[in-house]
């Protein structure tokens, strides 16, 4: 498994985004508003998987309990998941986002407005939690440790 590239999430969510404006022209609207309790489950899993990438780290480079192979390969397949996961949800939002911007002067897309907006925020930082926690998984070479000078 490769390492997730920053450019495949952004691409991703460039595609989800114009792929949510098209639908919403033609589906607005029918729709009910947007909820808002994505905001804040997003912003727990991105803590969680934040906290998971330290403290798998720091077991990693030798400090607490050993930790199995497959708990890491496990956490880095979720890690890989939700950073593309988050792309999808962050590039809908943003396409949600872009279709209501043009009229903020409605009340009913002005609250869209507010709750894409977080979603996004909220996607974004879930994606940076879970290429944390990617990088986290990564097992440590010797120039990696401290006060050793890096192999030539």
């Amino acid at each position: 498994m490769t390492p997730t590239r920053v450019r495949t999430l952004i691409i991703i969510a460039a595609v989800c985004a114009i792929v949510a404006w098209l639908l919403l022209r033609q589906t607005y609207s029918s729709l009910p508003p947007l909820p808002w309790t994505g905001v804040p489950a997003l912003l727990l899993l991105a803590v969680a998987e934040a906290w998971s990438g330290r403290s798998l780290r720091s077991r990693l480079r030798g400090r607490g309990k050993p930790i199995p192979p497959i708990a890491v390969a496990r956490m880095a397949a979720l890690a890989k998941a939700t950073s593309l996961a988050a792309a999808f949800v962050g590039g809908f939002a943003a396409g949600f986002l872009l279709y209501v911007a043009s009229s903020l002067d409605k009340a009913a897309y002005r609250a869209d407005a507010y709750v894409s907006a977080g979603t996004f925020g909220a996607a974004v930082v879930l994606a940076l939690a879970a290429l944390y926690l990617e990088y986290g998984c990564r097992v440590p070479t010797p120039h990696d440790e401290p006060g050793q000078p890096p192999d030539r």
